[in-house]
């Protein structure tokens, strides 16, 4: 039997134990993962450090070596959205519906876990620790199957969770690596119908399209963000220019970072010489449509695929728009639904961007970053689903459940 198709079994058999587990066995767990982590976030940095010396062996990108690395900040950094999820409501069992049926039959529409889930994700470790958590609090189990480039990384974090699953009563199985990174054991785990209830992958286009295309059981799409910054005609340029920064800059290789940046013709003098020289001093290639290189020439031609990549780097194109409306149409043919940010100050070309943008999230005066399950009060994030059914933008817990209906009768029989 492979390792996938056995870890799979194990994890359908703990499910049966972690879907009537109490909040206070679930809290008491998420407390323990997040004192094995800090006991032994020397292992992890450690572990870590091998699988970034591989990383820079294998020519990995700055930026992507930057979702990779993990210090004894970013290790505290999952203990924190841990114990987030730990003060959380727990969802299970929470009422949302009931009504009684002129027959007198009750009914209840009450929240349950899905059972198990699993996640396709690439060089984030961090990922492990906040699937683990968001699953448990939502009584679900999880199968993590992650990139080859953080499997060091990750052995040692998943061997914590479990230590911690076990001194609370619980199964380890409640939260699984495969240990496996061959691509057959993606195809693998996107089939295994009866045993895996959904599948989300995390990861770049190629790997979301792969799983969407050829998964047999339930997915939910995530992550793939062409995100845009749109700097319209009444915008206070002080914040937009640190809205543009932050959004492209601050951590260019996550999935709501801003790709491209669209500025009003009014103001695109006054307002790209200066971010230009901004983006220019961090190192940013920067791709620009005909008019922007006429305000700087030392701006490379964009061309139509660069308008339609998400570069999770640090490169970013750039168009000049002549209303809000192209600025919006832009956005529909080239942007993939996660975020996308206006900024203005006046507030119906705010409201008409909202109305007329197809997008998970849609933020104005404020940076594209801030689509995250922590900085939504979430704790942590399963993903951002980029589709429109079951879940949408960021999956807290809320989004790791289902319903069942409940049926209370006296008796009655169908006539």
């Amino acid at each position: 039997m492979s390792e996938v198709k056995d870890k799979a079994m194990r994890a359908r058999e703990a499910s049966r134990v972690m879907a009537v587990a109490s909040t206070n066995v679930k809290n008491n767990v998420l407390q323990s993962m997040a004192d094995m982590l800090i006991k032994r976030k020397g292992d992890i940095v450690a572990a870590n450090a091998t699988d970034m010396d591989n990383a820079r062996s294998n020519n990995m990108t700055i930026a992507l070596q930057d979702r990779l690395r993990l210090d004894e900040a970013r290790v505290y950094g999952m203990v924190d959205g841990l114990m987030i999820v730990k003060n959380l409501p727990d969802p299970i069992g929470e009422l949302i519906n009931g009504w009684v049926r002129p027959n007198g039959l009750k009914i209840r529409k009450q929240r349950v876990p899905i059972g198990v889930i699993g996640i396709i994700y690439e060089a984030r470790p961090n990922v492990t620790v906040d699937a683990a958590g968001l699953c448990l609090k939502s009584g679900n189990v999880v199968l993590l199957r992650g990139s080859s480039s953080a499997l060091n990384s990750n052995k040692v974090i998943i061997e914590c969770l479990q230590e911690a699953a076990l001194a609370n009563g619980l199964p380890a199985e409640i939260v699984q690596l495969i240990e496996d990174t061959d691509r057959a054991s993606v195809n693998e785990l996107m089939t295994l119908n009866g045993y895996v209830d959904l599948l989300i992958p995390r990861g770049g286009a190629g790997l979301i399209q792969n799983v969407v295309k050829n998964a047999t059981i339930p997915v939910i799409e995530t992550g793939v963000g062409n995100c845009h910054v749109y700097v319209d005609a009444e915008a206070d340029l002080v914040k937009a220019q640190a809205i543009a920064y932050n959004a492209k800059v601050q951590r260019p290789s996550v999935c709501n970072a801003a790709e491209s940046l669209l500025v009003h013709a009014d103001v695109a003098e006054l307002f790209l010489p200066g971010i230009l020289e901004m983006y220019k001093a961090a190192g940013v290639l920067i791709k620009g449509c005909e008019k922007t290189r006429i305000i700087d020439n030392s701006v490379e031609p964009a061309t139509e695929q660069d308008y339609r990549t998400e570069f999770s780097d640090y490169i970013i194109s750039v168009k000049i728009v002549d209303t809000v409306d192209e600025a919006i149409d832009h956005i529909y043919e080239y942007g993939t639904k996660h975020t996308e940010a206006i900024v203005t100050e006046n507030i119906t070309t705010a409201n008409k961007f909202v109305d007329n943008t197809d997008a998970a999230a849609v933020i104005i005066n404020a940076s594209t970053r801030f689509t995250d399950g922590g900085e939504f009060g979430f704790g942590a994030e399963i993903g951002i689903s980029t589709q429109k059914l079951h879940a949408r933008g960021p999956m807290g817990l809320v989004e790791l459940t289902t319903i069942k209906y409940i049926v209370e009768g006296n008796g009655q029989v169908r006539e």
